[in-house]
């Protein structure tokens, strides 16, 4: 049975479709969105820095093959079914950065490594039993399994701790010719959001010569960590410099989210990426004295990083607050917006806002352009 339309497909194209959305809907600002790719990309290559885009933030094929088109050299995945959605949408060079442990999760992880290219679905290990698993389970395929040594980077969410246990696994890791020995993985993921900048560049360089040290004891044993990647978006800048890194994982700069934006502003100067990621609301109620209703609440946004702020549609001084799974309370600043009035809001938190829609409404100015799934959400 062929899959229904959604309900906003036939304004696609149609002028002013923006404003004629069916609502709660996410939106792509297309224009922006380039932009941002295409100065991530810029950047990286200026620097000499492989780039590596994190797809748990967009989780979309499309979005991911445009960043690819702009110099990618892969994609990031934190999840095994982020990275089938990847492989099978044609997306090469796949790393998949924490760790696949159980047996089932080993046995899908061997199942793409079979479709994909040799080489183009990387995992990484923090622990010698999954290394001795995950060679055991690679023994059918045709060639090694690559795997990457995962280094807690002081965060510890997974990753082995210290450089003894680095070193440890890196020998268990090259001592299986069925895996592949490729390098190693230190993402920070607390520093990102360090909002003065002197402090998280001070904890960046830290790590930086941590990794830097852990690279070079690992030489002396005589492991090659050809990849050594990590950084994310609040840090890639820091994180490009004195060569500790080989490639950036940054994902949000594509999107952006409120609080990003104000990580990355510095003094005066506006954050180098633009907000391309928005939910656009209808006013659906105004019988109350102080407030408007709004038909996005907590099942429409991410709540674990403040609240959504308000782009356009009323005044930006407006203040937003839960109200329910599929409402907001609307403060307005100043006039009251009318039953129906469209506002659009910045996410507080481009990922996990993401994962509440099943697909993008993708505009330019006031036109609806497209609209695209969201492929990999709910993919474990």
């Amino acid at each position: 049975m062929p899959r229904p339309l959604h309900p906003n497909a036939p304004l696609v194209g149609v002028p002013g479709g923006r404003h004629l959305l069916d609502t709660p809907a996410l939106l792509i600002d297309l224009p922006a969105m380039t932009r941002n790719i295409e100065r991530m990309a810029a950047f990286a290559k200026a620097r000499g820095i492989g780039l590596r885009p994190h797809v748990k933030t967009h989780k979309s094929v499309e979005i991911a093959r445009r960043q690819v088109a702009a110099g990618a050299i892969g994609v990031s995945c934190v999840t095994l079914g982020e990275a089938e959605v990847m492989v099978d949408g044609g997306i090469r060079s796949v790393l998949i950065t924490s760790p696949a442990v159980t047996p089932s999760k080993i046995a899908r992880l061997v199942k793409l490594a079979e479709r994909a290219a040799p080489g183009g679905v990387m995992v990484v290990a923090d622990n010698l039993a999954n290394v001795a698993d995950l060679a055991r389970a690679a023994g059918g395929l045709l060639h090694p399994l690559p795997v990457l040594v995962d280094y807690g980077a002081g965060y510890n969410r997974t990753g082995a701790a210290n450089e003894a246990q680095v070193l440890a696994l890196a020998a268990a890791i090259a001592g299986e010719p069925r895996l592949r020995l490729r390098g190693l993985q230190a993402y920070a993921g607390n520093l990102q959001h360090i909002v003065a900048r002197e402090e998280r560049s001070a904890a960046a360089a830290a790590l930086r010569e941590t990794v830097a040290g852990i690279v070079a004891a690992a030489r002396r044993k005589g492991f090659n960590f050809e990849i050594v990647t990590g950084a994310g978006t609040g840090t890639h800048d820091l994180d490009a410099e004195q060569n500790a890194f080989t490639e950036l994982q940054a994902g949000s700069y594509v999107f952006m989210d409120a609080e990003y934006a104000q990580v990355l502003a510095t003094g005066t100067e506006p954050s180098p990426f633009e907000v391309a990621l928005f939910v656009q609301t209808a006013v659906v109620s105004t019988n109350a004295a102080e407030w408007v209703t709004v038909d996005g609440g907590s099942k429409c946004f991410a709540t674990d990083s403040g609240v959504p702020l308000v782009a356009r549609g009323t005044d930006p001084a407006s203040r937003y607050a839960f109200f329910g799974d599929e409402h907001g309370k609307l403060m307005p600043a100043g006039p009251r917006p009318a039953l129906g009035t469209r506002i659009e809001f910045v996410t507080p938190h481009c990922d996990p806002t993401v994962n509440l829609h099943d697909v993008y409404h993708v505009v330019e100015g006031g036109a609806l352009v497209a609209i695209w799934p969201v492929d990999a959400r709910g993919k474990r």
